[in-house]
């Protein structure tokens, strides 16, 4: 693989994603907009699974302050609830409401008349060319993902063992 593949793919994902990624989110039954970064929050939060305020903030690069402002803005519209955790009181867990949810599962980082639009200034054999070659980047991103999953997982598992080992 050359390096001019990967500066040329550099180059490529920025000019599509600012031609079309959403620059709101919007709740379709209350009408509220959110900015990006609330609805990034959405995005990484849960229904089922809790996240602490301090996970959240981690990794979004974030300072608790500053994320803990967003959550209290997200819990007044009613799109997040804090919950205690159950194993330590003292500690707060956060989830999404079923109204998160939906706005959550309503939006997406691409706003489909701007990728409408972008993709009918390519012709069919463009269009289809286009879609698979994207496909494709997207399936070995997916595999990257997994691949760094399963490396974490056998990272911890590895630790609990060096750790039981040391006992």
């Amino acid at each position: 693989m050359s390096i001019d593949e990967v500066s040329l793919l550099m180059s490529f994902y920025p000019k599509i994603y600012f031609a079309c990624h959403t620059r709101h989110v919007n709740d379709p039954v209350k009408g509220v907009k959110l900015t990006a970064h609330q609805g990034s929050v959405l995005d990484h939060l849960d229904g089922d699974e809790p996240l602490s305020l301090q996970e959240l903030a981690l990794h979004l690069g974030v300072t608790p302050s500053t994320m803990s402002i967003t959550i209290d803005r997200l819990a007044k519209l009613g799109y997040v609830k804090r919950e205690k955790d159950k194993t330590d009181s003292r500690k707060v867990r956060l989830v999404l409401t079923a109204q998160g949810l939906k706005v959550k599962r309503s939006k997406s980082v691409l706003d489909p008349k701007l990728v409408e639009s972008v993709l009918s200034r390519l012709s069919k054999e463009e269009r289809t060319a286009a879609i698979n070659g994207l496909g494709l980047l997207a399936s070995a991103a997916e595999m990257e993902m997994k691949s760094k999953s399963f490396e974490k997982a056998w990272a911890k598992r590895s630790d609990k063992k060096t750790n039981q080992n040391k006992l």
